[in-house]
């Protein structure tokens, strides 16, 4: 899988164009479902990732691109289930995220 390019609101996996937030989970993409923290939105009108989403936690390090800019707020109990999980939690701007993901 190659993350080919990325640009406000779209990234593009193997020539495949994404205008919503994905998840990747072992190669497969899906559409990241909002709707479960949909009521905690926060000041900074994002809608922060919370535990109640289907996170992908079948793995031993979990990478989070938190936006372009860095300003998607995760939540202290994902933090706190990674970590209870035994599983290394990478959040870092989708820029970086997808660097670390294109890694050999």
């Amino acid at each position: 899988m190659q993350i080919n390019e990325l640009s406000f609101g779209n990234i593009k996996i193997d020539g495949i164009s994404y205008l919503e937030d994905i998840i990747i989970d072992q190669g497969k993409i899906s559409a990241r479902d909002k709707s479960a923290s949909g009521k905690i939105k926060g000041q900074s009108g994002h809608t922060p990732l919370s535990p109640a989403e289907n996170i992908p936690w079948n793995c031993r390090r979990l990478v989070i691109g938190s936006g372009m800019y860095g300003s998607l707020p995760v939540m202290k109990e994902v933090h706190d289930k990674a970590k209870e999980l035994n599983i290394e939690l990478l959040i870092k701007p989708t820029p970086q995220a997808v660097d670390h993901l294109n890694e050999p």
